[in-house]
């Protein structure tokens, strides 16, 4: 093999390790979003999955179910969408802003 396709591929093993590093750190980091005035909380991590919901009793009205359902909704797709931009942030930092398939 030549010696520049070695390095290179010593290069894409180590970076392959860092992102599986990095991967595995973002399971433990997370994101918290508030809406409706802080009535519900939506907290996800790196994976991302939702990791906990708060709803404040104020909020719950049995006449306005739609009203809660909504605000549970805007805050889990609030959530899920910082922890991707965490995610994206964290792997553009190692990568140079390269993109690679599968980890995004």
């Amino acid at each position: 093999m030549h010696p520049n396709m070695k390095e290179m591929m010593r290069q894409a093993q180590l970076l392959q390790n860092k992102l599986n590093k990095l991967q595995e750190e973002l399971k433990h980091r997370t994101v918290e979003v508030t809406v409706g005035g802080g009535m519900v909380k939506a907290v996800a991590n790196g994976k991302p999955e939702i990791v906990s919901i708060t709803i404040e009793k104020e909020v719950v009205d049995p006449e306005d179910v739609e009203m809660l359902q909504d605000l549970v909704v805007a805050a889990v797709n609030e959530a899920l969408e910082r922890a991707r931009q965490m995610m994206e942030d964290e792997m553009s930092k190692l990568t140079g802003g390269l993109k690679i398939p599968g980890f995004f």
